[in-house]
């Protein structure tokens, strides 16, 4: 039954509750911190800032003292794609025309520039991964909303809706557990009516007639699952626009400076640095 258990290979968007040293920091160092470096991560383009990108991804992962095997089962599901995609890089790539071919697949010349392009790809999406599994399991949801709605609240004095925002991000990570469960649900009752999930040695076309019956009605039940959130809280009176107190307060200390500090010098430097 491991196939089934869909939520197992997810880690993005579970929050881990951990005594580490990153779990303790005030969420808008967390937030502002994690986004910088997610943004220097995406743009990019050079082999050596993206191997960087991958340590300091890592060191991340230990620090926030989250099990290794967690952040790793968030790789499995994309893997097979990311594979597909870095296997085309290796072909389409351009390359000069004095570049001589490295080896050749079935008569398909690879050259170093597709070579170093595939590369670039695996590092980037594994250090993406890494970052936002560390980021959505060291950050609750409380301190999400709270560290969101104190970054966005001199934006209200000109009009624009940040609870409406903070609400959007928060539903868009935290669905993604319950997709995941949805799945898994779908897929044991396909299986129960007669549907072959442990067929030995799929290929990719018996993949793709597996995964179109899950996708049709995983996104109709994602689709009612949304309806049923938003009749229940209108049915309770929410309103985006309506000032709201807190629990918590937050204080802003050195150490958070300090790590916001450290985390906006390893953005730049993954930019501009190589």
């Amino acid at each position: 039954m491991s196939q089934f258990e869909y939520l197992r290979r997810v880690s993005i968007g579970q929050y881990l509750p951990l005594n580490s040293f990153i779990h303790r920091l005030d969420p808008r160092a967390k937030i502002v911190g994690f986004i910088s470096l997610i943004i220097a991560i995406s743009v990019s383009n050079n082999l050596y800032s993206l191997s960087l990108a991958l340590l300091v991804s890592l060191a991340l992962i230990a620090a926030s003292r989250i099990p290794f095997s967690f952040a790793i089962r968030g790789l499995l599901p994309p893997l097979p794609f990311l594979l597909l995609i870095a296997t085309l890089q290796l072909v389409i790539t351009p390359h000069t025309e004095t570049s001589a071919a490295v080896f050749e697949v079935w008569r398909i010349p690879i050259y170093f520039e597709g070579i170093l392009s595939a590369l670039r790809l695996l590092l980037r999406f594994t250090s993406l991964l890494l970052v936002l599994t560390t980021l959505t399991s060291s950050l609750s949801t409380i301190e999400m909303i709270n560290g969101l709605d104190l970054l966005l609240k001199p934006l209200q004095k000109i009009g624009v809706p940040t609870a409406n925002a903070v609400l959007l991000v928060q539903l868009t990570l935290r669905f993604i557990p319950f997709l995941a469960l949805n799945a898994e649900k779908i897929a044991k009752s396909q299986a129960s009516r007669g549907a072959k999930w442990d067929t030995p040695r799929k290929n990719l076309f018996n993949r793709v007639q597996q995964i179109v019956p899950l996708v049709i009605p995983l996104f109709t039940s994602s689709l009612r699952q949304a309806e049923n959130l938003s009749t229940a809280m209108l049915a309770r009176g929410f309103a985006g626009n309506t000032a709201r107190t807190s629990m918590h307060t937050y204080h802003f200390s050195l150490r958070d400076g300090m790590f916001l500090l450290l985390l906006l010098i390893t953005a730049v430097s993954i930019l501009f640095l190589f």
